[in-house]
């Protein structure tokens, strides 16, 4: 694994994680599928020490949509038998986070809004206060041309067949921490994106800005890193 040296300089504890949901409505639709990597230095060498994957049960009355059950593989019977509650998820969440960590994702921006909802129903939001957030799409968006999928990024950085990105949030969370490492290696920069998101000019920031975020707009051409 890259070493991240500027990123362990600041933080005792990298959590990648994705998110798979019912739809594309923070406050309304649901998150059915947490996965989380958790990256701490054992012995000075960054090293994966947990990861986690868990369907989480729905409201009453909610199912998984045929569009979303198609694209995930998650159907509402699976999420019956082998859910989670989500006390239990967001308890999990907040065990992984805690102390000084860095959160990162790829388009982050959509997975904290999905994260912030579900703990503001069922578990304690201000968990995330005072976390840096780091969005790897921002970077992705900064090095390389358009299309920007993480699909796309495998590709590019040479990872096809060793990971995958199949809507699965186990399967696309392990993807991200690949691509990170090769984003390390490409440029070590990744500490400027410290809690500065790129959007698309066109569309604007889709939903609510999160608070402690800095948006910048990011055409699909860039010319400059967006932290100049």
């Amino acid at each position: 694994m890259a070493q991240f040296e500027n990123l362990f300089a600041k933080y005792d504890r990298l959590v990648l994680f994705d998110t798979e949901t019912t739809g594309l409505q923070y406050s309304r639709d649901e998150i059915i599928e947490f996965a989380a990597v958790v990256v701490e230095r054992r012995e000075g060498i960054p090293t994966v020490t947990r990861e986690y994957d868990e369907l989480i049960q729905l409201s009453p009355g909610g199912f998984v949509p045929p569009k979303i059950e198609q694209l995930t593989g998650i159907s509402t019977a699976d999420i019956r038998e082998r859910g989670l509650p989500k006390t239990r998820v967001a308890r999990d969440i907040a065990d992984m986070i805690a102390g000084n960590t860095l959160l990162l994702a790829y388009n982050a921006h959509f997975d904290l809004s999905f994260l912030y909802y579900f703990l503001l129903r069922d578990g304690d939001p201000m968990i995330l206060k005072g976390k840096d957030k780091l969005d790897l799409l921002t970077v992705y968006k900064d090095r390389h041309p358009y299309p920007h999928k993480l699909c796309n990024a495998i590709e590019v950085y040479g990872l096809s067949g060793k990971v995958c990105n199949s809507h699965r949030a186990v399967d696309d969370v392990l993807a991200t921490v690949a691509v990170m490492e090769e984003m390390e290696k490409e440029q070590n920069d990744l500490a400027q994106y410290i809690n500065l998101f790129g959007y698309n000019p066109k569309y604007g920031i889709d939903g609510k800005p999160i608070g402690s975020v800095t948006y910048k707009p990011q055409p699909y051409n860039t010319t400059h890193p967006l932290y100049l």
